[in-house]
């Protein structure tokens, strides 16, 4: 009992085996934590020999009770502090443990650090103990912690939450024996940034609200949901008969939000997309998550549910790829524009030349113009595109010219997208290529579709006035397929239709695409316009459609697209045949 007296006193105590030395005594004393000396003698017993005021508070609040309790529990017992100390003056412990005193809310955490002190005696080993309470620490970090992984509006788990979830489902299912699966859905609430943008943030925040809640009644117990964007939730669910739970998940979910949503006096009708990914095993979260966004990109398209399939991401994969590699071709110059032949179906000669942007990439050999020009349209690189093959198509003309000295009965066609109509100066551009070329504007003609009319007909109208504004000729490309109107016709100042090859190709074995043909043909005169049948592979299409009255044609039957020296040679071969 001399030990609890000699703590009650308040100040540094020498306890069990052999005296501690006044140095011993005046560092404890100064120390600004809980510390003692520990021996271990050449019996291997431990023994505290020392302590501080903070030591003896720190074992009057912990669940250790006593003094001598602490030297049986932990010295002399087998517990983790006696075995870690024991391991330390054995050289095979690390001088830091970390424990935990207590159990439940009332639990405590504790860091001991271990440090050596000189020997007193030849068989006795020594050693600084320092404990501090890192309690209030650690329940700081939970709670940032818990703060860091909920969303502030709805109170859900977050993003950074959801991957977590995630790994846990991953572990779970890499642990089980049942064949449980996990699959996560993600779900888009279309329409958001509209309602946020005309009725305010409120409003939104509001609607955001009642979207969890709903999401949270159609969910079965044990399944988990997270806030994971602005608009987006993430859904973790269980499987115990595949997919089809997955997609009953995502019925109930859709079923949920039929009911509008009541915000002020309004009731708006708010609809999802959702897209599914079926857990892998060992699968990272990331990646897991990424495919079922992907999946919710395919399922706006495709207004239902969908689940996420690797070939349509390895689809998507390359046509980012395509679009890195174009976007250095063009920063390269590496494409080429090839020219095919329009021919004058009456004459035999050659009108004019189509230009044809072609793409022979070193690694992966011909790219094929359906495959990057959507690409290029999708990342704006189409701009550059057109621009490139606005100015080479011209200059090429105007070499031609030079070669031959003499100014070419010929005019070079240049395709236009509709999203070049939308977003450039599309008569800028051919200003300034007919200014680098020094050709005049009849010499150029310039083909869109009826896509790019019927998105925004008053831009399309501007374009035209100015490109006629230049003397230039406008054709309306695959005329047929994009259902315009016949009041653009009228309308806009259009010089050519151009037949689309799906009418042409069928017309001799299709008794309605000869019909479709003769209704192109006399609209055409009708309107004043020429016209151009394209897709023109034989000598019989070739007479018909000029019995029929139609002005010039391109097709195999005639030339494929050539590169510029060909062309050249090309006309040259067919002037005055026939």
């Amino acid at each position: 009992m001399q030990a609890a007296s000699q703590r009650s006193s308040g100040g540094a105590a020498p306890q069990q085996g052999s005296p501690a030395t006044a140095n011993d005594l005046s560092l404890l004393d100064a120390l600004p934590i809980a510390a003692a000396v520990v021996t271990r003698g050449a019996s291997g017993v431990l023994a505290i020999h020392g302590h501080n005021r903070r030591f003896d508070d720190l074992l009057r609040n912990s669940s250790v009770g006593t003094f001598d309790e602490l030297v049986a529990k932990c010295l002399h017992g087998e517990g983790l502090i006696a075995a870690h100390l024991r391991g330390w003056f054995e050289g095979t412990s690390s001088d830091e443990l970390d424990f935990r005193d207590g159990d439940g809310v009332s639990g405590r955490f504790f860091r001991m650090k271990l440090a050596p002190l000189p020997r007193l005696q030849a068989e006795e080993q020594r050693c600084l103990v320092s404990v501090v309470d890192r309690t209030v620490e650690l329940q700081a970090e939970r709670t940032l912690r818990a703060e860091m992984l909920r969303d502030s509006l709805t109170g859900l788990p977050n993003r950074l939450a959801f991957t977590e979830m995630i790994e846990a489902a991953n572990d779970t299912q890499s642990a089980a024996e049942d064949g449980l699966e996990h699959a996560v859905l993600v779900v888009d609430m279309l329409r958001f940034s509209r309602i946020n943008e005309t009725m305010g943030s409120l409003a939104g925040d509001e609607l955001i609200i009642t979207f969890a809640r709903r999401l949270i009644s159609a969910l079965r117990a044990g399944d988990k949901l997270a806030r994971t964007g602005g608009n987006e939730f993430g859904v973790v669910v269980s499987l115990r008969r595949g997919i089809a739970d997955a997609m009953r998940a995502a019925t109930r979910i859709q079923e949920v939000m039929t009911a509008p949503f009541k915000l002020g006096d309004l009731e708006i009708k708010v609809d999802c997309a959702i897209g599914l990914a079926v857990m892998q095993h060992g699968q990272e979260p990331e990646e897991l998550f990424r495919n079922a966004q992907f999946a919710v990109k395919q399922a706006k398209q495709a207004g239902r549910p969908q689940v996420y399939e690797a070939k349509q991401a390895s689809e998507a994969r390359r046509r980012f790829s395509i679009e890195t590699e174009l976007r250095r071709a063009l920063d390269r110059d590496e494409l080429k524009l090839f020219y095919q032949p329009l021919i004058d179906l009456k004459s035999g000669e050659v009108a004019g030349f189509e230009a044809l942007a072609r793409w022979s990439h070193e690694d992966r050999g011909e790219i094929s113009p359906s495959e990057f020009i959507p690409v290029a349209e999708e990342s704006g690189l189409i701009l550059a595109l057109g621009r490139w093959a606005m100015d080479k198509a011209a200059q090429t003309l105007a070499e031609w010219d030079r070669r031959t000295g003499e100014q070419l009965p010929l005019y070079v066609g240049v395709n236009l997208s509709a999203i070049q109509v939308a977003r450039d100066d599309i008569a800028g551009v051919v200003s300034s290529a007919l200014r680098s070329s020094g050709l005049t504007g009849e010499r150029l003609t310039l083909e869109l579709t009826e896509s790019s009319i019927v998105q925004d007909p008053g831009r399309a109208t501007r374009v035209f006035d100015a490109l006629k504004a230049l003397d230039a000729t406008v054709a309306m490309d695959d005329f047929g397929t994009g259902y315009s109107s016949l009041a653009y016709l009228q309308r806009l100042p259009i010089d050519v239709l151009k037949i689309d090859r799906s009418f042409v190709s069928a017309m001799m074995v299709d008794p309605d695409s000869v019909a479709i043909v003769r209704a192109v043909l006399s609209l055409a005169e009708a309107l004043g316009m020429s016209t151009t049948a394209e897709g023109i592979e034989s000598r019989e299409l070739a007479t018909t459609l000029a019995t029929l009255g139609c002005a010039s044609g391109q097709g195999f039957y005639f030339a494929k697209p050539l590169e510029a020296e060909a062309a050249l040679e090309y006309w040259r071969s067919r002037r005055h045949c026939c």
